[in-house]
């Protein structure tokens, strides 16, 4: 199945590099280019893309809010949202995951990197550029934010295990490596995690934890 995949930057050699990174993967293509969030939101809606490869800080309209509008159509539910930076110490990348965005990494990640972080977000799961992501979480339990709706408190002890798992960055198989599970119904606690919490993906999940205290940086 072939990715396609959004390019969105206002800089136009930087979109050029990008979009010769992406034509050359067999299984992705790049249906579209834009300069600002608001040509981004057009495009993706014109051209049904899979991934949006979203700049923060755009004109017109940024990264963020145009993340925000495109997980917020319910005719967009499919499309995922990868945000790259310039900076690692952005503070707009938790309002981009606030957003609805799936993950983000920074400008100067190896293209291998890139075309990996592409195929993972549109699997549906979410991530996070490593050495940031501490710098993160600590913004996140820094940074105002709005009260998560049910909260962990919904989910069950063993749910609620998966759960700080996730916020640790395992995937499945780890999840089920650690708690004694099969991969199968590590995907599945996950899943239902997800429900419980009207989480888009993975990257929610992550926002849950941490702005709920169930995790803290350092801690479990």
């Amino acid at each position: 199945m072939t990715i396609r995949v959004l390019l969105a930057d206002d800089q136009n050699l930087v979109r050029a590099a990008f979009a010769l990174l992406v034509a050359s993967a067999p299984d992705m293509e790049v249906v579209g280019e834009a300069g600002t969030g608001r040509q981004a939101l057009e495009l993706v809606r014109r051209e049904r893309a899979d991934l949006v490869v979203m700049d923060v800080r755009m004109p017109d309209l940024d990264g963020i809010e145009a993340t925000r509008l495109i997980a917020a159509d319910d005719d967009l539910a499919g499309v995922k949202v990868l945000v790259l930076t310039t900076y690692d110490t952005d503070e707009n990348i938790v309002e981009a995951l606030r957003a609805g965005a799936s993950g983000f990494l920074v400008k100067d990640t190896r293209p291998a990197e890139l075309l990996d972080a592409i195929r993972t977000v549109a699997a549906g799961d979410a991530l996070l550029s490593p050495g940031p992501t501490a710098r993160l979480i600590e913004r996140f339990l820094r940074s105002p934010a709005a009260p998560v709706a049910g909260g962990p408190d919904c989910l069950s002890d063993r749910e609620r295990e998966v759960l700080a798992l996730v916020a640790r960055g395992l995937n499945n198989t780890e999840i089920a490596e650690s708690l004694g599970l099969s991969p199968l119904t590590a995907k599945t606690h996950v899943s239902r995690i997800m429900g419980k919490l009207g989480a888009r993906d993975r990257a929610q999940l992550v926002i849950v934890a941490y702005e709920s205290g169930l995790v803290t940086p350092g801690g479990g």
